[in-house]
């Protein structure tokens, strides 16, 4: 068996030392490097002004590349108004819903969805059997009315002349007057199903289905073959040059809305343009489901390019004043869900959460969050939300 032999108590305890040493040069040189790193971060963290920096910090450069422009936030007066939301519908006192009079089978279709169409034209011809049947009516009483004319006429002039009896002349009168009767019976029957006078002097059973108002063709079911009835409207035309805005009120809303204010309409199709109203209805009865009354504003749309249905904001002025903070819409951005607008401080800009009120001339009241006196970023805000996510992806990775 070998032997292995023991280092001297000496050597061993030499050994021991330089170990030692060289762990405490290890990490004094660690502790400096951290007190260095330390000391870069909490520089960085500091503005001009030795305070520390809770937001986005920019350069003169930065600052203008990103359009940055600030703004005092102070109190205006503004004229008071009570925004709601709302949807566009089409003007119910100038909307036909159209159908025949009669059933009849559509043969032909000559106007399609979104035509503008005019008073009286054609939207589409039907066949109808009981069409058939009263222009043969009309014919028959026409014939009968001629032949009573004529008869009328001869006894007319044998009774002046005392040829005949006045008994057959009256008796001739009365055959003629009621010739007349069931002709104008047998036109106004015709007439009622929709159907017209044939020009050619024979019975015909297709009429027209004609537009009773100038506007656009909304809704459309007429397929060539298909059955028309009365109970099933065939078109829809509207007038769409004045659209409603409807809305619904809460009960605070009430006493502020008046018949005849005016009111601004304002679409997410068309951002930065307005559409200028009255409100013309408000409604006597609150809805016991939604607890809201019913407002309605005429707005003109000559253009049409309100179309029904479309959500809408619309401003109402109460015609009184009121004093409020307010900021522009362009400074106010969303934040985790959160209305957030920029605030200088510290010489950096720190997102800052505020509740915003209603909405006036392209400002926006604002309830809390903010107050006097203080530089908010009105341009440009996007550009500061756009580095702040950035930079919090960043510090996730």
């Amino acid at each position: 068996m070998k032997t292995i032999s023991t280092p001297p108590a000496s050597l061993r305890l030499k050994f021991g030392a330089v170990i030692t040493l060289a762990i405490l040069l290890a990490l004094g040189g660690c502790g400096d490097k951290t007190v260095e790193k330390t000391e870069a971060v909490t520089s960085e963290a500091k503005g001009e002004d030795g305070h520390e920096v809770k937001g986005i910090k920019l350069t003169a450069e930065e600052k203008d590349r990103a359009g940055i422009k600030l703004e005092e936030v102070t109190l205006r007066v503004f004229d008071d108004a009570v925004s709601v939301t709302a949807t566009i519908r089409p003007n119910q006192n100038r909307i036909a819903r159209i159908a025949p009079r009669v059933e009849g089978r559509i043969v032909r279709v000559t106007a399609n969805l979104g035509d503008t169409v005019r008073v009286g034209q054609t939207l589409a011809v039907m066949d109808s059997v009981a069409v058939g049947e009263a222009q043969s009516g009309l014919l028959q009483a026409q014939s009968a009315q001629r032949v009573a004319q004529a008869d009328f006429k001869r006894a007319e002039s044998l009774s002046a002349e005392e040829i005949i009896p006045q008994r057959d002349f009256l008796r001739a009168r009365g055959e003629m007057e009621k010739a007349n009767a069931e002709l104008r019976a047998a036109q106004d029957k015709l007439h009622l199903l929709g159907g017209s006078a044939s020009a050619g002097g024979r019975a015909e059973s297709t009429f027209s289905l004609t537009a009773p108002l100038a506007g656009t063709v909304t809704q459309k079911n007429a397929t060539v073959g298909e059955l028309g009835t009365p109970s099933e409207p065939i078109f829809t035309v509207a007038d769409l040059s004045v659209v409603w805005i409807e809305a619904n009120l809460t009960e605070d809303l009430l006493v502020k809305v008046k018949l005849g204010a005016v009111a601004t309409v304002t679409v997410g199709a068309y951002p930065g343009e307005s559409f200028s109203g009255r409100v013309a209805y408000v409604a006597n009865m609150l809805d016991k489901d939604t607890r809201t009354i019913a407002a309605r504003i005429e707005v003109a749309n000559k253009d049409r390019r309100l179309k029904p249905e479309m959500f809408a904001n619309a401003t109402i002025a109460t015609g009184s004043q009121k004093q409020a903070i307010s900021v522009p819409d362009s400074a106010i951005i969303l934040l985790q869900g959160q209305p957030t607008v920029f605030v200088a401080e510290n010489g950096g800009f720190e997102p800052r959460a505020i509740e915003p009120g209603d909405k006036l001339s392209g400002r926006t009241v604002i309830k809390s969050g903010l107050k006097a006196g203080e530089q908010i970023v009105a341009s440009g805000a996007y550009a500061l939300k756009a580095r702040l996510l950035k930079s919090q992806i960043g510090d996730a990775h």
